[in-house]
């Protein structure tokens, strides 16, 4: 999976323009600058995991891509369908900012803010960008940690175009899609449905005595189309659904200990945009008028407590935006924008005192500015502020600077930047049943840094690059577990039993990111990262949970032929602190899969893979199982 850390350094390679040649198209991007960039021009780490690199590895999962990615950790509370997040550079996952086509997906229901990632099929996806560090000049509150964006595949050359695979494979699992995308009349396109099953692995691990399967199910679709009303404006309309049922265990009496239960979940996800596009002043100002929305409805049953639910979340999102961008000339570029966003929730849960709905709303407006500029046709640089108004907390003022810097020997890269960032507490951790009964909850602020240098040699068949970064949190929100169970309890007991949220005065966390990427002989590419991660709660000097000290990826890929690949992925997860309220240390673990495909017609590909092949045990949290040796197999279909 490698456009990765050398993009940077390929794009200045190529040249330091603001725009791109037709050599560079594939490594333009939007995330960085919320506009079309050469990611050099950028100063930021960002990340580019293509649908080639998704389709090799035969990743179905966006959660299963993003652990590849260096300075990310991916956790998983069991297999396939369970709770899944993403943190960047030792953040927790409510500060990663997740987008599909540029429309947010955090539900605004859940505990921290966080996406639903363990729905997030890789279905009809382009490509997706990892923006790593504070983000919050232009996308806000939940960015404080990075941004990812999913893009999925539209308009093309074609009138139409299209995939579909059918695969299967260990533990029922079955697996289909289908998409479609191009252009008509200078209409573009594009959409997918896909559908996944599976029985998987007991959440709750086996080695416990724990062996029922708990499936999981997921049928979800997208769909984008832009329409051009004249040579100066178009329409821009973009949808996202999933439907997701899973079982998951947890912890019932009398023993209340982490087993198997018969309790299952449903969760369904919308998302969807709508927007005007409009061009100005000889293409020079390019003006986007837009209305997103985005919803999450999430239902927990238990069985044995009968057929309503037990718990239930309803988030949902409305934003209106303007973002301006304006060429100044070839070396100059401002993007301009304003936001209002209105986020409600409700959950309810029969373990609720008093047994009513919980409820909560926010408003936030919000201005952003980002200056741009090349300077001696080899520095870059660039310089963002935004001001939040919360309506519960007032307002709060980012910052975000970034440069990079092209040797004259042509082939090394420097960059660095600064970014900070400020995130409300959520309106679950504000309001729910877990809300703070000793004061109110400060806002989190981060402040964070990063110095890389990247450098190609052999004539571009190596690359290499290095980065140190580090981040600061104030008021970092953790969940408190008083000793309610033990004497003599603290007063707090009486009202907060299982708990409540607390602000940590700083946390902090710091490291590198290395990886090299390399063009070997008889078509071979290897590539190989290391992340060090030394994180720490300032207040107790306990490392962060679940954030390993020592994480990597290697890889090779054999290409013999067109459209015929061979390859391998490893992955190491060092050892890591579990959590405050379970303790422990998890043992670190390698996984190694390997995966081929091979073309047995025009348009036919044969495809399998064999993932945690030599059938490592481990836990990914404390008490939680995961799949053992698993192979699969399928075809797939392009038109």
């Amino acid at each position: 999976m490698r456009k990765r850390a050398f993009i940077s350094t390929l794009m200045l390679l190529a040249g330091t323009a603001p725009a791109a040649s037709a050599a560079d198209l594939e490594t333009v991007v939007v995330t960085a600058t919320r506009s079309a960039q050469p990611a050099a021009l950028t100063g930021e780490s960002i990340s580019v995991i293509t649908a080639d690199e998704l389709q090799r590895q035969q990743i179905s999962f966006v959660n299963d891509a993003l652990s590849q990615v260096p300075g990310l950790t991916s956790v998983r509370n069991g297999g396939v369908g369970q709770n899944a997040t993403i943190g960047v550079r030792g953040a927790p996952a409510g500060q990663t900012l997740v987008l599909i086509d540029g429309v947010r997906i955090n539900d605004a229901s859940s505990t921290d803010g966080q996406a639903l990632l363990g729905d997030l099929l890789s279905n009809n996806i382009d490509r997706i960008e990892i923006l790593r560090g504070p983000q919050s000049t232009l996308y806000g509150s939940d960015a404080m940690g990075g941004v990812v964006n999913v893009l999925t595949r539209r308009g093309g050359d074609a009138p139409v175009s299209g995939t579909a695979l059918a695969e299967g494979g260990s533990f029922d699992t079955f697996h289909a899609n289908a998409a479609v995308n191009g252009t008509v009349d200078g209409i573009e396109y594009g959409g997918a449905v896909n559908s996944y099953a599976t029985n998987s692995v007991s959440a709750a691990d086996a080695r416990n005595g724990n062996s029922e399967a708990d499936g999981y199910h997921n049928f979800g679709a997208t769909g984008n189309v832009r329409v051009p009303v004249n040579d100066w404006a178009s329409v821009d309309l973009r949808a996202y659904y999933a439907h997701a049922r899973g079982s998951f265990d947890g912890n019932p009496p009398p023993s209340y200990t982490f087993q198997d239960t018969h309790e299952f979940n449903r969760n369904t996800l919308f998302a969807g945009y709508a927007g005007l596009n409009i061009t100005a002043l000889d293409g020079r100002l390019h003006n986007r008028l837009g209305f997103m929305g985005s919803s999450s409805n999430r239902e927990n049953f238990d069985p044995t407590m009968g057929p309503a639910n037990n718990y239930f979340g309803k988030g949902s999102a409305a934003r209106f935006e303007y973002q301006g961008v304006f060429d100044l000339n070839a070396n100059n570029q401002i993007v301009f924008g304003a936001e209002s966003e209105y986020t409600t929730f409700k959950t309810q849960s029969v373990f609720d005192f008093p047994p009513v709905p919980t409820l909560g709303a926010r408003r936030i407006t919000s201005g952003y500015g980002q200056w741009q500029t090349t300077l001696f046709e080899q520095l870059t640089l660039t310089g963002g502020i935004r001001y939040d108004g919360d309506s519960e907390f007032g307002g709060h003022t980012s910052l975000k600077f970034a440069g990079a810097w092209q040797l004259p020997d042509g082939a090394t890269v420097l960059h660095a930047n600064y970014g900070d960032g400020f995130k409300a507490p959520t309106l679950y951790e504000m309001y729910s049943q877990y809300s703070n009964p000793l004061h109110a909850l400060a806002p989190e602020t981060a402040r964070g840094w990063e110095v890389g240098a990247a450098r190609q040699f052999l004539n571009g068949d190596l690359s290499a690059s290095l980065t140190w970064f580090s981040r600061h949190t104030h008021n970092q929100i953790d969940f408190v577990s008083p000793p309610c169970f033990t004497a003599p309890a603290p007063a707090i007991c009486a009202v907060r039993p299982f708990g409540y949220y607390e602000n940590l005065v700083e946390t902090r966390a710091r490291g590198i990111e290395a990886e090299i990427v390399a063009q070997l002989p008889w078509d071979v590419a290897a590539h190989v990262n290391y992340t060090f991660l030394d994180t720490r709660d300032e207040g107790t000097l306990a490392p962060l949970a679940r954030r390993p000290a020592h994480s990597g990826n290697a890889g090779l890929v054999w290409t013999p032929m067109p459209g015929a690949t061979l390859g391998t992925e490893i992955a190491y997860i060092g050892p890591r602190f579990d959590s405050p309220a379970k303790g422990g240390h998890l043992p670190g673990y390698a996984l190694v899969n390997v995966f081929g495909e091979y073309p047995v017609a025009a348009h036919l590909t044969l495809f399998g893979r064999i993932e945690n092949l030599f059938d490592r045990h481990y836990e990914p949290v404390l008490g939680y199982g995961a799949a053992g040796r698993a192979a699969y197999a399928g075809l797939r279909v392009a038109f």
